[in-house]
């Protein structure tokens, strides 16, 4: 019997709470939105009909709390609850409590996510179904022993995967037999932590294989579709950069096996809502296998709503109200291209560790095709607690070429300001020959980028930026000044002398002269001269004339820090120099500093204890990704300064070792 859906629940944070919003206004269903302390000022929150606080900002304290989630749904008079990605969208518990409860939950049913929930489980499932698998093991004996000896059978180099969830936790790929010891407690450590369960699975790892997942939907009357494919191979961390669809290396054969082999997928476990079969496309066989079904929405499901036209989320609360698929097989079509970029706050150039901070300045271009999905606003805070993604970019267009072009233009003009991202990382990428060919694997990045020169700067460009700043500073002076106006601001008795600023930029000083003439600046930056016209400014732009060329570059001025940004150099941060320096900090000598906002997982050593140049001293968890401090050089652990559990601040002295 069908329901009626009037008030959803969405049990989620961030853009896909956003996501769900919007449809939910398009069906004109209340949407009731949940939230953390760290997202109490968050846009989902605003753009929500109701929103409920459910406690402190760790994901076990709100999101991951279904007591706390299950009583504001009843107390709200939900009908429905929709996970999102995430958090409890893949928990079997949680689906089963909605149902105790009476509450539709929006997703599969509870066997399906029981069944795929254990990836062991899954592959034994789909080869019943004679869906191709990866060889590997996948038994109950989790033993290091038995995984050991799985791994010796197999053959190295092999690929070590949590049983549960996803997004990379839990997963390392071993070459040798040395390895495979500290890589599986690493493994069973990081899938504790991050699913409640430290079971793993032994697969044989695919040196060369392409990342493609089949979106899958169903419906309570038995039916089963899938709605093309998405290309996901490029990868970092084990963790989706860029999404295409159609994939440039997709004919239509192999797109008809390999759919039909996602269909089985969805056959086999009675599939009920949206979801997606994940397969590795072996590159040199053209054979490929069965990875794991994905009980969920996907981060990427923009891409073939784009090419397609449907909407997914809509499609997901109409099959949980139990209503038949408003689409057949024979009726999906794809159009055109579409490409997404995932915006992340972290540093490609230092491993793609993540950051924090705040985005002083997020300012979206204007470009026809172009679908952002964001939960971030000028001002909005980047925390320790929630992964570090800050938008989806998803272009369209007719064709595969178009859409990278028009994905190139909003990567340079988008203004993104106040704190490290992998914009200029992304921009890098989609310029890339072997890219734009569609010549790629999942080691794409590690292999074909160089990432120490991502972030580069023309000297040129520096200069620019640092004209820009000195002059976005003069303007806001004269601005305030109130006295002896009519004199012009920098005047010198001297007619020859010039002002002076300086910056640093990447721990490198910008020494910036000039003196205003008339109506022109004249500028030295080493041995260089610039004639620079300021034409306008205001609290956000700047636009200058150099050397008879215009630019009109955006600038943030806060705590002696500007940020700059222009299409043709990307972004700059340049710190203004104080007159009286303060003193810096002194380096503590074999200090090891907590390279970004922490949990302290474990400690490996204790004092007194001799280590070797290589070895791990501390595990730290930030944005729900693993990082191991290792030593530089042999030496004596002489002082440990923190615990596990504790929580640091960046730059936070962990450990000496002399």
């Amino acid at each position: 019997m069908n329901q009626t859906i009037h008030t959803l629940l969405i049990a989620n944070r961030g853009e896909i709470a956003s996501r769900i919003i919007r449809t939910c206004k398009k069906m004109g269903i209340k949407s009731v939105a949940v939230f953390s302390e760290a997202d109490r000022n968050a846009p989902f929150v605003k753009q929500a009909d109701t929103a409920v606080f459910i406690g402190e900002s760790s994901p076990n304290a709100s999101y991951l709390d279904q007591d706390k989630i299950i009583d504001v749904a009843k107390k709200m008079g939900a009908d429905a609850i929709h996970p999102g990605y995430g958090f409890l969208s893949e928990n079997v518990s949680f689906a089963q409590r909605c149902e105790t409860e009476n509450i539709l939950f929006v997703g599969p049913n509870a066997a399906a996510i029981d069944a795929m929930g254990s990836k062991a489980k899954a592959k034994s499932l789909m080869k019943e179904h004679k869906v191709p698998v990866v060889p590997g093991y996948q038994g109950s004996d989790q033993s290091v022993a038995t995984l050991r000896q799985a791994a010796n059978e197999i053959g190295y180099p092999v690929l070590l995967k949590a049983t549960a969830g996803g997004g990379g936790k839990g997963m390392r790929i071993v070459h040798e037999e040395k390895e495979i010891e500290s890589a599986i407690e690493a493994a069973k450590r990081e899938a504790l932590n991050a699913f409640g369960e430290d079971g793993l699975i032994v697969e044989k790892y695919i040196a060369s294989g392409r990342h493609i997942e089949f979106q899958i939907f169903g419906d309570k009357h038995g039916n089963a579709i899938h709605i093309l494919e998405r290309e996901c191979s490029i990868q970092r961390r084990y963790q989706k950069v860029i999404e295409e669809s159609p994939s440039p290396i997709m004919g239509e054969k192999l797109r008809q096996k390999m759919g039909e082999a996602a269909v089985n997928a969805a056959k086999a476990l009675s599939y009920d809502n949206a979801g997606t079969v994940e397969f590795i496309l072996d590159d040199t066989t053209q054979d490929f296998y069965f990875l794991e079904v994905n009980t969920r929405l996907q981060v990427e499901h923009p891409v073939t709503e784009e090419i397609t036209g449907l909407d997914l989320v809509q499609m997901q609360i109409e099959s949980a109200q139990g209503l038949p698929l408003s689409i057949s097989q024979n009726e999906v079509k794809g159009q055109g291209y579409a490409i997404e970029c995932r915006l992340y706050a972290e540093d490609a150039s230092n491993d793609f560790l993540p950051v924090t901070g705040t985005i002083e300045r997020f300012e979206i271009p204007q470009v026809e095709g172009l679908r952002v999905e964001t939960a971030i606003e000028s001002g909005s805070e980047i925390s320790i607690f929630y992964d570090p993604m800050i938008a989806k970019l998803i272009v369209w267009d007719q064709s595969r070429a178009a859409a990278h072009r028009k994905m190139q233009y909003v990567l340079k003009n988008l203004v993104c300001l106040g704190m490290t991202t992998n914009q200029d990382f992304l921009l890098h990428l989609l310029k890339h020959p072997k890219f734009l060919k569609g010549e790629y694997d999942t080691h794409f990045i590690q292999r074909e980028m160089d990432l120490e020169g991502i972030n580069v700067k023309e000297e040129k460009d520096i200069h620019l930026g640092a004209i820009a700043a000195v002059l976005f500073g003069w303007q806001q002076r004269e601005q305030k000044r109130t006295l002896l106006k009519s004199i012009p601001s920098g005047w010198r008795n001297s007619f020859y002398d010039y002002q002076q600023e300086a910056f640093t930029f990447e721990d490198k000083e910008v020494v910036v002269k000039y003196r205003f003439l008339k109506d022109t600046f004249h500028f030295l930056i080493g041995e260089n001269t610039y004639e620079t016209k300021l034409i306008s400014a205001t609290s956000r732009k700047i636009r200058l004339e150099l050397d008879g060329v215009q630019y009109t570059l955006d600038v943030k001025n806060k705590d002696h820090h500007f940020f700059v940004h222009h299409e043709s150099m990307g972004n700059i941060t340049l710190i203004e120099k104080e007159r009286f320096p303060i003193k810096e900090s002194e380096q503590v000598k074999g200090g090891y500093i907590a390279p970004m906002p922490s949990q302290i997982i474990k400690v490996l050593v204790e004092s007194g204890q001799e280590v070797n140049a290589g070895e791990p001293l501390i595990i730290l968890s930030s944005m729900k990704m693993e990082n191991t401090i290792e030593a530089v050089e042999d030496g004596v652990v002489e002082e440990i300064y923190t615990e596990e559990g504790s929580s640091v601040e960046a730059g936070f002295l962990l450990l000496k070792v002399i």
